[in-house]
């Protein structure tokens, strides 16, 4: 049997009359859409509740599913330490997600628990599901910093599990919307924002699920969202489902959206087997722009096969251009996957006898040896994408009011304290920015002084 159905909710604590003592008013038309959708899930009777919450244990690299027979929490840190929720879990059924997770050498489970109190992304939606119904079992859901894949295809395993235990069950994602809606809200505001929520309330509203992976990565960071990864795990436990969407509201009245959506299945359909179609057009996206690369490009992408493959360090091939075998420069190799930096180690001036060279070893520094990841596995060489920027002669500067951060990098230098950033990078908007980064990199504190130089980059996709 699949998940009977699914709901995306929000988690603002005030919108509980005991913490919002009147304040929750402003939210009167997310309340009753709250209780339309608790109402929804009394009529079906599951079961069992799961709810993916971005606030329960998260790791980067790891789905932790909360373990044990039952839990409970408070609104204490929001001031109404008088009301608490204990429930249930359905241990049998997190068993069996843990099992099929493990067959598959996927990274979730119950180990690591840090926090076994009910979190308010869990506490919010169970105050309302309670309201109109009790006789549920819970599991909970942690997010994580993998990709949305990852995310999709933990929903496509609960679902699974579901099905193999014959559990009544429907899926909960919590998550508020955007954080930066209105410069009088606690964030601020972005104009990303306003697009997130948009967009959100759009794909929702008519269940395009596979839209969910065209949200960039550095977009959702810049409208400061909470639920996209919770709303795509509950898309991957509707895979392969037609299905019905009501959008019920969205409010925006304290800087963050909320939103409110309720999703049926319908009946199988290939055509919403979302990630299967994601996957299929990525890979032609990637083998399209792989042809198309240029000659610094396709050799550093030869050498991290190479390596990957082979364990073997490429010779320099015959045929590149002059410029790579009769210059010599500094050099970065960047590796992406998904949208997410995968690797980047590089050079600020030349440590080889050709561009060339310098390319192929940071290549394989950049795929094997960067601390921050794990090496790259021959399994991940098809989703990857690489470029790489040759740097040019650093140049001394007296103040940051020498840099554009689009079009200089930033060399910051202590004693033998040294960091580097390149220019034109995601994220990082302004020349402030880049240089905090830099420092953060190099170890050096904001208050001590640096010496600054900046450079400039050819930068080949």
């Amino acid at each position: 049997m699949p998940v009977l159905a699914a709901y995306m909710v929000p988690h603002p604590p005030m919108l509980v009359p005991e913490v919002g003592c009147g304040g929750e008013k402003q939210l009167a038309a997310t309340n009753a859409a709250y209780l339309k959708a608790a109402e929804d899930v009394a009529r079906l009777k599951p079961d069992t509740v799961i709810v993916s919450s971005p606030h329960a244990v998260m790791y980067a690299d790891y789905f932790h599913i909360s373990p044990g027979e039952s839990a409970e929490g408070s609104f204490a840190q929001f001031g109404a330490k008088q009301l608490r929720v204990s429930v249930a879990y359905d241990a049998a059924l997190v068993s069996c997600i843990q099992d099929i997770a493990k067959a598959e050498g996927f990274p979730a489970g119950t180990r690591g628990e840090r926090e076994p109190a009910l979190d308010h992304g869990t506490l919010v939606p169970l105050y309302f599901i309670r309201r109109k119904y009790t006789d549920f079992r819970l599991v909970r859901v942690g997010l994580s910093a993998l990709p949305l894949e990852a995310h999709y295809r933990l929903g496509q395993l609960i679902s699974r599990a579901v099905a193999q235990t014959g559990r009544r069950a429907v899926f909960v994602a919590s998550g508020d919307l955007s954080h930066k809606l209105q410069v009088y809200g606690p964030y601020g505001f972005a104009p990303e924002g306003p697009e997130y929520d948009r967009r959100i309330m759009d794909v929702c509203g008519r269940a395009a699920f596979g839209e969910l992976f065209a949200f960039d990565e550095a977009f959702c960071e810049r409208a400061a969202e909470c639920g996209h990864r919770s709303f795509v795990m509950m898309a991957g436990a509707l895979d392969g489902q037609r299905v019905e969407a009501r959008a019920l509201s969205h409010q925006d009245v304290t800087g963050v959206g909320y939103g409110v959506c309720v999703f049926h299945p319908r009946g199988a359909d290939a055509k919403s087997r979302f990630l299967d179609i994601w996957q299929r057009a990525e890979e032609k996206r990637l083998a399209d722009k792989r042809e198309a690369s240029d000659a610094w490009v396709r050799l550093a992408r030869q050498s991290v096969e190479s390596y990957v493959l082979e364990r073997r360090t490429l010779a320099a091939p015959e045929g590149l251009p002059d410029e790579l075998i009769k210059t010599r420069a500094g050099a970065f190799v960047s590796i992406h996957k998904q949208g997410r930096l995968r690797g980047c180690i590089g050079t600020v001036s030349p440590t080889r006898a050709s561009l060339a060279e310098e390319i192929i070893h940071n290549a394989v520094s950049a795929a094997s040896r960067d601390p921050r990841f794990k090496p790259i596995t021959p399994e991940e060489l098809k989703w990857l994408e690489i470029n790489v920027d040759v740097l040019g002669e650093p140049e001394d500067i007296k103040s940051e009011a020498e840099l554009d951060v689009k079009r200089y990098g930033v060399i910051v230098t202590n004693g033998l304290r040294r960091g580097l950033l390149l220019p034109d990078l995601d994220g990082v908007d302004s020349v402030h920015q880049q240089v905090e980064i830099a420092r953060k990199k190099a170890g050096i504190g904001p208050n001590e002084e640096i010496s600054l130089q900046r450079f400039e980059v050819v930068r080949h996709f």
